[in-house]
């Protein structure tokens, strides 16, 4: 899958997920700026065919709100931010969810759960 991951995913993570063989890119110096608005990076994830990693719901609000099928959002709502947890629920959620992301979904990850809204959002 091609990902692109929020700030707020670590770069440990980035290389986890490269290591399972996604193609991954992380807002910071190398893809974007760090500084940029979210609006911005949801554009870059629909220009550049990515998939939004994240931990802000902000970014599932822009995209329910834009009634586009795109970018798919995988949005982490996990009780830890450690970096063991958020890459073994990641392992064990993406190869669940891949049809679903490719088509256009809203997808909130927990630590026993994972709920799935397809795009748009009426």
């Amino acid at each position: 899958m091609k990902l692109l991951a929020d700030v707020h995913i670590s770069p440990r993570t980035v290389t986890f997920l490269r290591g399972l063989g996604h193609d991954v890119v992380r807002v910071g110096p190398d893809y974007l700026r760090s500084t940029v608005s979210d609006a911005e990076i949801v554009a870059a994830a629909i220009t550049d065919e990515r998939i939004i990693v994240t931990q802000d719901v902000d970014f599932s609000a822009i995209v329910a709100l834009s009634g586009s099928t795109r970018p798919s959002v995988v949005l982490l709502r996990l009780v830890t931010a450690k970096i063991e947890t958020v890459n073994d629920v990641l392992e064990r959620a993406l190869p669940m969810i891949e049809t679903d992301l490719a088509v256009g979904a809203l997808v909130t990850v927990e630590e026993h759960q994972v709920r799935i809204r397809r795009l748009p959002i009426a």
